[in-house]
């Protein structure tokens, strides 16, 4: 392929993506590959949007919220109010993030005592079984 067309394989391999992923971004209308017969030729546009989709995914936006920064640029062709959503959910998802956390520190830290504990009933039935055979 040439350096403005790729292929559906050229695109999997590029983005470490499957072709299922593919096709459903392009079902979910965040993407819009060329057709050429039954192939599907992506476009640098398609690949920048991919990134972004990827990207996105990776931290956490929601397909709608990626769909939204896409159109939105689409739209005005400025990058400062693409920017300035961005931003603004960014800031959301991190809050999210830290949240989600904090939460998992917690629920570690309680499962680490329950396994403590349970290691030293553990040892202490142990303890008592063998103090009964020995007698």
């Amino acid at each position: 392929m040439t350096d403005t067309l790729m292929t559906i394989r050229e695109m999997c391999d590029a983005f470490d993506v499957t072709a299922r992923t593919l096709r459903f971004y392009e079902g979910k209308e965040l993407i819009f590959p060329q057709r050429d017969g039954t192939r599907r030729l992506y476009t640098k546009r398609d690949r920048a949007r991919l990134k972004l989709i990827l990207r996105g995914k990776r931290f956490g936006f929601s397909l709608e919220d990626i769909r939204q920064l896409l159109d939105m640029y689409d739209t005005d062709g400025s990058e400062k109010s693409q920017y300035l959503r961005t931003y603004a959910l960014a800031q959301d998802r991190l809050v999210q993030m830290e949240n989600q956390r904090r939460d998992l520190d917690e629920a570690i830290a309680e499962l680490r005592q329950q396994l403590r504990d349970g290691a030293e009933m553990f040892a202490a039935y142990s303890q008592a079984r063998l103090g009964k055979s020995a007698a």
